[in-house]
């Protein structure tokens, strides 16, 4: 653990056992797979966003920063904005058939 990491350990009762080891639930990241492994799924969606269209890409398997990286790059090509969060990342608009030229030029293979 980092020094002064009192945040983290918010709302944590005080314990007098010696041998008490203090964990935190952070969430092991996978490994980035290679982008030929990738079987990343592209499709619309509609519902739920207030009558927006948002192309979403799942099944992205790897670190955090790795996601985003790979969000910041649609994004920046379709230039329109978006997010990545829960694994998945959003750009708004159709852009359905491009987002997958564009995947299988990067090298995402097995992108559907």
């Amino acid at each position: 653990m980092k020094k002064n990491d009192w945040k983290d350990r918010l709302n944590i009762v005080y314990s007098t056992n010696p041998d008490f080891a203090y964990s935190t639930d952070e969430k092991e990241e996978n490994d980035t797979l290679p982008k030929q492994q990738q079987k990343l799924r592209v499709s619309i969606e509609k519902n739920h966003r207030g009558g927006k269209t948002v192309t979403i890409i799942k099944n992205f398997i790897g670190t955090e920063n790795d996601l985003k990286e790979l969000g910041r790059l649609l994004k920046t090509r379709c230039g329109v904005g978006g997010s990545t969060k829960d694994g998945e990342v959003l750009v708004q608009g159709d852009f359905k058939e491009k987002i997958i030229e564009l995947l299988k030029k990067e090298g995402y293979t097995q992108t559907k």
